[in-house]
């Protein structure tokens, strides 16, 4: 197949999840025109007196508040419009066209499948693309072609990461959505699916087109509502147990949010399982690699079910996490869910597992009225090879929890030096040290002095050259403490 020839390109070792933060640290005058080295808008301009220092400080200072703003928008600081202004060395390549020429390299050898259109910017990576497909001899039918560049957690070698690639189209579960086709390189994975004309989850909740881009879909929702409580119970024990079946299996997911779960009617179905094999970075990693102990995929999956649960519960995703407090909701079961998942409590001491979520009364008593058999063999070396890579990522995630943790001790340690309330206790230990300095200079010139006295007075009645005449004991001095 001309795609497998392609030439191996290595993994991305960026991890695009990591957020970006601009800070504007001057200004000058270039050709009549004020630039503080950043192209976005300008807070509103002025006329007259638009040269003056103090308007200049002024619309500087708008506009770092603007950049804070974008930076610390989870949604909007993963846009790649805002990564290529923000670090144009690291996004400067054209990663659609990159797209276009694996997956053409594809279809040389694939002649049965046609692009449709392409589905410009629907989901939130940069460096993967989507395509609407049909089957030439199935004009009606329409799927989905996904192609994606390996990530940072690409462990796995090269023959592994291939032959697990194939083996989804085997995989069948009632909550995981069916992967028609799946090709890899060394260097990227296109895989095919059905296309849902309902979307996903996140479509349902924020009421979107599925072929719309991500951003226009859910960065500014028009209005805001959460599910049924039958929904959120019915869908939440759906995820769960594909979940659990995952775990059970050894096979790192990871990938858990609202986008990645298609609907079919009442079902959900889990999308993206190559992402863990690809190696790319969750879509709240910026949240969990925060908190040390959610150092596990298992505990990854269950953190990010709280923000899903959330989501469906409030139509929208928490402000922050840990969140302190949970606005009311359909039913105290929902919030005791919550609590175990976004908490500061539980972010601070672990997650619990997937079977205990279940046991939880919220989706105890939910009938699961599917019975198609779940089932994905995968071979015992490929599980083996499954479960290192599974380390190799926990291992990563670990270290940076580790870095990050003591950043931020180093901050707060920076933060108290310089608080108004140190610098205080720090003049005033100056001061009572140079007081101190003052008074043991001021002791030891008296002592001298008393010395040389002294000695000066033995010297003429008794000359030093007598060895006869014995040396006088100096006079102590005495003084108080102070």
């Amino acid at each position: 197949m001309a795609f497998m020839e392609k030439p191996a390109a290595g993994k991305v070792l960026l991890d695009d999840t990591v957020p970006l933060t601009a800070a504007i640290e001057a200004s000058q005058s270039l050709q009549s025109h004020t630039i503080a080295g950043l192209s976005l808008p300008l807070p509103p301009k002025k006329l007259i007196g638009n040269m003056d220092r103090e308007f200049i400080a002024e619309r500087q200072k708008g506009l770092q508040n603007y950049l804070n703003v974008i930076t610390t928008n989870h949604i909007l600081s993963n846009c790649e419009l805002v990564k290529k202004f923000l670090d144009p060395n690291n996004y400067s390549a054209n990663y659609t066209e990159i797209a276009l020429q694996h997956v053409s390299m594809f279809f040389r050898s694939e002649p049965k499948w046609e692009v449709v259109e392409p589905l410009k910017d629907i989901g939130w990576r940069i460096r993967k693309k989507y395509f609407l497909m049909k089957i030439k001899n199935q004009p009606k039918e329409r799927l989905v072609l996904s192609w994606a560049d390996l990530g940072p957690d690409k462990y796995l070698s090269d023959k592994d990461f291939q032959c697990l690639i194939k083996l989804l189209p085997s995989c069948s579960h009632p909550y995981i959505h069916r992967v028609t086709f799946a090709t890899a390189n060394e260097s990227s994975a296109l895989l095919i699916r059905m296309f849902n004309e309902k979307g996903t989850l996140k479509d349902l909740i924020y009421k979107a087109k599925p072929k719309d881009p991500f951003l226009k879909k859910y960065c500014n929702p028009k209005k805001i509502q959460g599910l049924e409580l039958q929904q959120i119970k019915t869908y939440g024990r759906q995820i769960l147990e594909v979940l659990k079946f995952l775990h059970d299996k050894g096979f790192p997911y990871g990938h858990l949010h609202a986008s990645n779960v298609m609907l079919d009617g009442d079902t959900c179905r889990l999308l993206d399982l190559e992402n863990s094999l690809l190696g790319l970075p969750s879509f709240y990693r910026s949240y969990f690699s925060q908190f040390r102990k959610i150092n596990t995929l298992e505990s990854v999956d269950v953190h990010c079910f709280g923000h899903l649960l959330y989501e469906m519960t409030y139509g929208r995703p928490p402000d922050s996490v840990p969140v302190d407090s949970f606005p009311p909701a359909p039913s105290m079961a929902v919030v005791a869910v919550l609590e175990s998942t976004l908490s500061c409590e539980a972010c601070k001491n672990g997650m619990p597992t997937v079977s205990r979520l279940l046991q939880m009364p919220l989706f105890s008593d939910v009938l699961l009225t599917n019975s198609e058999k779940p089932q994905f063999k995968i071979p015992t070396k490929l599980k083996e090879a499954l479960k290192i890579a599974k380390e190799c990522i926990e291992k990563r995630l670990i270290e940076e929890q580790k870095q990050i943790h003591q950043h931020r001790r180093l901050r707060r340690a920076q933060s108290h030096h310089g608080s108004e309330e140190e610098r205080k206790k720090r003049k005033i230990l100056a001061r009572k040290k140079s007081k101190r300095s003052a008074v043991e200079n001021s002791e030891e010139h008296s002592a001298k002095y008393s010395n040389s006295n002294n000695s000066a007075g033995s010297g003429a009645s008794s000359p030093l050259t007598s060895p006869s005449s014995p040396t006088p004991p100096s006079t102590a001095v005495e003084h108080a403490p102070f």
